[in-house]
């Protein structure tokens, strides 16, 4: 209650959910010592695939015995996700007690919700320098709340794509002007660039930060992996080949992620070990992003078929989703709630051979379209319906013996499944 109650106090201290600006962050952080300057970070920017891509990096880390801290967003769950300390979340007082210091030393000026929390991590942080910073940007990158650091260890760009564009002027939204927003203002360290859905969005990529001095690192050109058809595949960069185990989570494009956290660390002087990256890879934490329910009270009503949930919410989202759902030789049922600032149309357009979709509310989300103004936006696809609740949804599908469920849309919706399990 007292965590909820200071959450409710930050939320209040801006009238904008977000403003894009950096002077209010470095303003509270120059009071609180410049904490950012303190610390040893690797920075992930992009569209899709940055949480999966830290949670790679941060299982593998842990393996070779390297602390961290991580900080991430948005949470599935509870706040605490955010704030990984030592390689544990911190604890409701912990936090309260943090988020108190920060707020006095922040004397109730006008500062986003993202800014602050962000300043929380940063405070917190300074108190370990010898970990290992995982930080995923917020909104693009170039006046995100986290890019105040001076220095950093690498810069991570995974796949970029359009997303949240109503947070750009009309005539800027655009493939180009996300890629500058989120690459223009990379620090110069290393670069390791994610494989990307078209070559022209690589080849702007390489353009943007052409001028920046790093050691950069491309995928298909620096590192690369391949399939194998006995549970393996290969890894392969300028330091040699890996011959690794499938990794513990869903989907090919996980592989791609997973890639990309391996050229990091390799690429850093960290002393990670051929060892440390195969048993990493198989304890790879990674919720709402093709996560398996394997128990629970919706579980339940599942049965024995697989359950998945998955936030994807943007249209390169659904696309790699679809890929993995067409390996999938079974019978698929969909669920989906969006939010209402997402292209519905071009989402649903990705996926094909469903045997049926529900779309739904999300519940306590007054930025998500209904469940009923979705279904309508989907009147071109077979076998649409609408159900107010996920519990409602799931009763009302035909679900046989060796079908699928998926519940996609939204992280909220997937949050809301988890906590209604």
């Amino acid at each position: 209650m007292k965590l909820q109650k200071i959450l409710s106090r930050f939320l209040k201290l801006h009238k904008k959910e977000i403003d894009l600006s950096l002077d209010r962050i470095n303003q509270l952080c120059e009071k609180l010592g410049n904490p950012q300057d303190k610390i040893r970070a690797i920075s992930v920017v992009g569209t899709n695939g940055k949480n999966s891509t830290i949670q790679a990096c941060f299982s593998i880390l842990k393996e070779s015995h390297i602390k961290c801290n991580v900080y991430t967003s948005p949470h599935i769950q509870k706040i605490n996700e955010r704030f990984v300390f030592n390689n544990e979340q911190l604890k409701d007082d912990e936090l309260a007690d943090l988020f108190e210091e920060v707020e006095k030393i922040n004397d109730n000026k006008p500062i986003t919700f993202f800014e602050i929390l962000t300043a929380c991590y940063f405070f917190k942080a300074a108190q370990y320098p010898d970990n290992i910073n995982l930080i995923e940007s917020g909104l693009f990158h170039r006046f995100d709340a986290t890019n105040i650091l001076k220095k950093n260890l690498a810069s991570i760009v995974t796949s970029i794509s359009k997303d949240h564009l109503d947070w750009l002027p009309k005539n800027e939204q655009t493939i180009d002007k996300i890629i500058f927003e989120k690459t223009s203002a990379l620090l110069s360290s290393n670069i390791i660039v994610s494989n990307q859905s078209s070559k022209s969005t690589m080849e702007n990529i390489k353009k943007t930060i052409s001028q920046n001095q790093s050691n950069k690192y491309f995928f298909n050109e620096d590192f690369t992996y391949s399939m194998s058809e006995n549970d393996f595949f290969y890894y392969e960069d300028k330091l040699g080949g890996l011959k690794l185990p499938k990794p513990n989570v869903l989907g090919q494009f996980q592989l791609e992620n997973i890639s990309t956290a391996i050229a990091t660390l390799r690429n850093l002087d960290l002393n990670i070990k051929d060892d440390h990256i195969k048993n990493g890879i198989q304890k790879i934490s990674n919720i709402a992003r093709l996560q398996e329910i394997s128990s629970g009270k919706l579980k339940k009503l599942v049965k024995d078929n697989l359950f998945l949930i998955s936030g994807d919410h943007n249209e390169d989202g659904a696309r790699v989703l679809n890929e993995y759902l067409q390996t999938l030789d079974c019978n698929k049922h969909v669920i989906i709630g969006m939010m209402a600032n997402k292209d519905h149309e071009k989402y649903i357009s990705y996926f094909k051979d469903i045997s049926s979709i529900t779309t739904v509310d999300i519940p306590n989300q007054p930025n998500a379209i209904s469940g009923k103004k979705l279904k309508e936006k989907f009147k071109n696809v077979p076998n649409v319906s609408y159900q107010e609740s996920i519990e409602q949804a799931i009763k009302s599908i035909p679900i046989n013996d060796g079908d699928l469920l998926l519940i996609t849309g939204s992280l909220y919706l997937c949050s809301e499944v988890l906590n209604l399990n």
